[in-house]
């Protein structure tokens, strides 16, 4: 097993049709500063890069999704690892968080039947759902993003991977090409083209904290006593607990969060901490779980969405607006989180409900 540094380029392989700038677009958004960096400025060349915590040591992947002249999408992946050994859960964990294994015909042509759906569906073909490259990471997301706008969520992030996160060291610039990809890789071709990388890579200095270096390095408030106001996490007593209590449980493995669990195990589990209520669970399952069919009952921004695909009767708000739309998305079983997606799109800068049932900007 070959555990020298690599840095190599592959494309991955999507199946047309396939929603790049959708994708691109709710990572860009969501990217925690040291952590994640994006460049959408040029809508033919849309870039992401991010670090990674691989069983090798650390590594760092920039992908770049190109439209071609026939207007379909070439994604391509640039790894810097710290083991070539560590090719394929690289790998793995990119086409999970792009989603590029989903049978967008199938999707499609599921969602297209509800003629309510149809005109999302011919606007944007291929829509996908993003994944997670680390399960504690979204869980730990997910909870900080509650109550609060995305803007605000990345700062609060931002602030923790600074403080906690182990320092990442930028990797030089020379690419070298494996004249073979290794037993057991998804087939994948090597490219020779070398997109400028430089500016995304040089914004990366952090990893994202583990769920023990968080539970350990967030101080819990102490009722009666002033926070420190350079504390790590800035966040209401009660939050602050939540996210502290949830990774001491997913370190001390009191809490199994990973892409194997059963979806209703997993639910069940986060149902029972503090502060994670259904509309949590459903999108950490949407994500961590890969889950096509989670239904995130509760969430305003969806209702806006059905609103106007006129999916509601005039007038019916509140709980019954969202009960109605519940059994409404039945029809769309089993591939409601894309439904979901496809909702959020109208409305994607409002407002949304968290996990409580409390209103917040939009999903972590």
């Amino acid at each position: 097993m070959d555990v020298s540094p690599a840095e190599f380029e592959v494309e991955v392989p999507v199946t047309a049709p396939y929603d790049a700038p959708g994708i691109f677009r709710f990572l860009a958004v969501r990217a925690v500063a040291g952590v994640e960096a994006a460049d959408l400025t040029r809508p033919e060349d849309l870039r992401y890069a991010r670090t990674l915590t691989l069983p090798g040591g650390p590594a760092s992947v920039l992908v770049v999704a190109t439209r071609t002249e026939n207007r379909r999408w070439v994604l391509r992946a640039r790894l810097h690892l710290s083991s070539a050994a560590d090719q394929v859960p690289a790998l793995d964990a990119i086409r999970a968080l792009f989603d590029v294994d989903t049978d967008p015909m199938e999707v499609d042509g599921a969602l297209a039947a509800d003629p309510a759906l149809a005109l999302f569906v011919q606007c944007i073909p291929g829509i996908r759902v993003p994944g997670a490259v680390d399960p504690h990471e979204l869980v730990v997301r997910a909870l900080v993003g509650q109550q609060i706008s995305v803007a605000a969520a990345r700062t609060h992030l931002g602030r923790l991977a600074g403080a906690l996160g182990t320092p990442y060291a930028a990797p030089g610039h020379r690419i070298s090409f494996p004249s073979s990809l290794p037993p057991g890789l998804p087939p994948m071709r090597l490219s020779g083209e070398c997109p400028d990388e430089g500016s995304l890579l040089s914004q990366l200095h952090r990893h994202f904290p583990t769920a023990a270096q968080i539970a350990s390095g967030v101080p819990e408030p102490v009722s009666g006593e002033r926070p420190d106001p350079e504390r790590p996490l800035r966040l209401p007593g009660q939050a602050v607990r939540a996210v502290v209590g949830t990774s001491r449980a997913l370190a001390d493995g009191e809490l199994t969060v990973h892409a194997g669990v059963e979806p209703d195990v997993l639910r069940r589990e986060l149902l029972a901490r503090p502060r994670i209520g259904p509309w949590t669970a459903a999108y950490v399952a949407m994500r961590v779980l890969r889950e096509p069919d989670a239904w995130l009952d509760g969430d305003v921004a969806l209702l806006a969405g059905a609103r106007a695909a006129g999916l509601l009767e005039p007038g019916l708000t509140g709980a019954a607006a969202h009960r109605s739309l519940a059994v409404r998305a039945t029809d769309w079983s089993p591939w409601r989180s894309y439904a979901a997606m496809h909702l959020w799109q109208p409305a994607g800068r409002r407002a949304t409900m968290g996990g409580d049932g409390r209103p917040r900007r939009s999903a972590p």
